[in-house]
C-alpha cells in the first residue's frame, strides 16, 4: 500500500495536464466560443461546473520501453521519469502516465491547485472541499484526505466499474 501512494505521489507530482479545452483553429480572437450543440441547457437543480484540477491518465503498463515507443509514435515526448519504472509524457495538450509495477489498474488522475507544467495556481478549489462535495453527492473516499489540515492531500474515489479517481493536490489549501 505504501509504495501504491509513493508511486501515485510521483505520478501526480509530475503527471499535470491542462483542463482547459485547446481553441480551434477555426475561432477567431474576437468570435465568442459557442457551446456544442449536442450539450443539453443547465437546468436549475443542476450544480456549477466542479474544479477537480489537471487532468492525467495513469497507465498500468508491462513493458515500460515498448510503451514509451509506441506513445513517442503517438506525439507523446518524455516529461519526467526514472525510464525504469516511470515515466510521465505528454504531447500538445495530453498528459500520460506509465507505470510499470506500480499501479494495480489504470486511473485518472486530476490534481487541483497546479496548471500543466505543476505550477501552483493562486486560486483553485482544495481538496478537502471537494471531498465534502463528493460526501454530499453520496460518494465516499477511500482513501479520505485529512480534513484537519492544509498541507497537501489525495483521496482516491472508484466507478461504478471499478476505475479508481484519484485527486491528488501536492500544494497547501490556499489562503482565502
Amino acid at each position: 500500500m505504501n509504495r501504491l501512494i509513493v508511486t501515485l505521489a510521483l505520478l501526480t507530482l509530475f503527471g499535470c495536464a491542462s483542463n482547459h479545452s485547446v481553441s480551434t483553429a477555426s475561432q477567431t480572437e474576437n468570435q465568442p466560443a459557442t457551446p456544442p450543440a449536442s450539450r443539453p441547457a443547465a437546468s436549475a437543480k443542476e450544480s456549477p461546473s466542479m474544479q477537480l484540477g489537471n487532468f492525467s491518465l495513469s497507465l498500468a503498463v508491462k513493458d515500460l520501453a515498448a510503451s514509451r515507443a509506441f506513445y513517442e509514435k503517438l506525439g507523446f515526448r518524455p516529461f519526467v521519469g526514472d525510464n525504469k519504472t516511470w515515466l510521465i509524457m505528454q504531447n500538445d495538450s495530453c498528459t500520460i502516465g506509465l507505470h510499470q509495477g506500480g499501479l494495480p489498474k489504470n486511473s485518472l488522475t486530476f490534481n487541483p491547485g497546479w496548471d500543466r507544467k505543476c505550477n501552483t495556481l493562486p486560486e483553485f478549489t482544495d481538496v478537502r472541499d471537494l471531498q465534502r462535495i463528493f460526501r454530499e453527492r453520496g460518494l465516499s473516499p477511500n482513501p479520505a484526505a485529512d480534513e484537519s489540515t492544509d498541507a497537501p492531500a489525495f483521496l482516491i474515489l472508484t466507478d461504478p466499474d471499478g476505475n479508481p479517481v484519484i485527486i491528488d493536490q501536492h500544494v497547501p489549501k490556499p489562503k482565502n
